[in-house]
């Protein structure tokens, strides 16, 4: 494949001729340079000779020997495998270091620094470089050398804390890795603040984050209303804080549908939609603090209409009455929804499997669109490629490394 060319004065995609070695496991750095391959980056992720990135297994395993989540996630990736157990690997490894535009790491703090690789170092091989960082509670601070995955950040950020049921435990919001994916976007955006900064100033920078500080971020008025008014909040199941209704109700057919009332002036759609105008008067449920103050009594007349009529009536109705409402999608809904195929939200793609289905890119470009260009590569299946093209090693000296095992 080689480093990219610009097309004319204009690249064929936003990042074309960027270069990011992903030395990631898992998902939360690697997922970043997913994303930045999508949009034309050449991504390297580098891997243990023999057993390779552990998200490789992890998901459910097909015949070709790595999961779904691996074909998925390390979509336009070139696979390279380097010991960096030992000096030549690490020597090769900062050669590459040397060539790249972006260095993704996700490692414990201090992992990079016994290599001999901490930012310092990597800002004396190449002074371009940009480093994105990622661990569970960042580079600093009391708890920067513990370990952590998704699961812990959700419960440290307070995110685990206030979903579920109010009287049920905690639990884990859509059985996903969302700090992961979350961070992976967090460090996006950092890369490429950092590049446009590297344009400007011809240096990189290290862009730094913890996987609990991005769910926490994402928390609305949590810190500023138990600051201001000592205000915990508690878990509420499918309502919020702030407003009602504002939740799933099930329908006469068994289906559920997410109504979504934030202003007062959407309430009294939905109550005209109802056929109960009456309920959005001023000395009724009219003013939110009155709708606030009556939660169960107004959520139960929601309920009993939607639960009078069909999903496909009382979406029909909401949307001639221009009340946000939508069908809680299980996966085989959306495989079947023309919205969904509309925007291409599922490509299907070849694999090493055969075709298969993935999330497809966003965002969308106007001039320079991504693309998927193919699923998550085999174990080192661009080792040479990438060191014949980038590091200029010879077929011979290619051959001796592979017969020392450093690759």
């Amino acid at each position: 494949m080689g480093r990219p060319a610009l097309v004319g004065l204009r690249p064929v995609h936003a990042l074309e001729g960027i270069r990011v070695l992903d030395l990631g496991t898992f998902i939360a750095g690697p997922f970043c340079a997913t994303v930045l391959g999508e949009f034309g980056a050449d991504v390297i992720k580098v891997e243990r000779p023999g057993t390779g990135d552990s998200l490789r297994r992890f998901g459910t395993d097909t015949e070709c020997g790595d999961t779904l989540v691996w074909l998925s996630e390390s979509r336009n990736k070139r696979s390279v495998t380097l010991d960096l157990g030992t000096p030549q690997g690490i020597g090769l490894l900062k050669e590459l270091i040397a060539a790249a535009d972006v260095v993704v790491e996700n490692f414990r703090p201090g992992v990079m620094e016994r290599w001999g690789l901490g930012w310092t170092a990597i800002q004396e091989l190449n002074p371009r470089a940009v480093l994105l960082r990622v661990s569970a509670y960042g580079q600093s601070g009391p708890m920067r050398d513990l370990p952590g995955f998704a699961r812990v950040a959700h419960a440290f950020s307070g995110l685990a804390y206030l979903a579920g049921e109010p009287d049920g435990p905690p639990v884990t919001p859509g059985s996903t890795a969302l700090a992961d994916y979350t961070t992976g976007l967090y460090g996006v955006i950092g890369v490429l603040m950092a590049l446009r900064t590297r344009d400007a100033t011809g240096r990189g920078q290290c862009v730094e984050l913890a996987l609990y500080e991005t769910m926490f971020r994402l928390l609305d008025e949590l810190a500023p209303a138990y600051q201001t008014f000592g205000f915990v909040r508690e878990r509420m199941g499918t309502d919020t804080v702030n407003v009602v209704p504002h939740s799933h109700y099930r329908t006469e057919d068994g289906h559920w549908i997410a109504i979504a009332c934030s202003s007062d002036d959407m309430f009294a759609r939905l109550a005209r939609a109802m056929g109960r105008p009456e309920l959005a008067d001023q000395e009724r449920f009219g003013p939110k603090g009155a709708r606030l103050a009556a939660r169960d009594e107004v959520n139960a007349l929601v309920a009993a209409w939607v639960g009078s009529l069909s999903r496909r009536d009382v979406l029909d109705r909401c949307g001639a009455a221009e009340v946000p409402a939508g069908p809680l999608n299980s996966i085989a809904d959306i495989f079947d929804d023309p919205q969904y195929a509309h925007r291409g939200n599922i490509a299907l793609h070849d694999s090493r499997i055969g075709p298969l289905a993935v999330p497809g890119v966003l965002p969308s470009l106007s001039e320079t669109p991504g693309e998927i260009r193919w699923l998550g590569p085999e174990l080192g299946a661009d080792t040479e490629e990438v060191l014949r093209e980038v590091l200029d090693r010879t077929p011979e000296e290619i051959a001796g490394l592979r017969a020392a095992g450093i690759i």
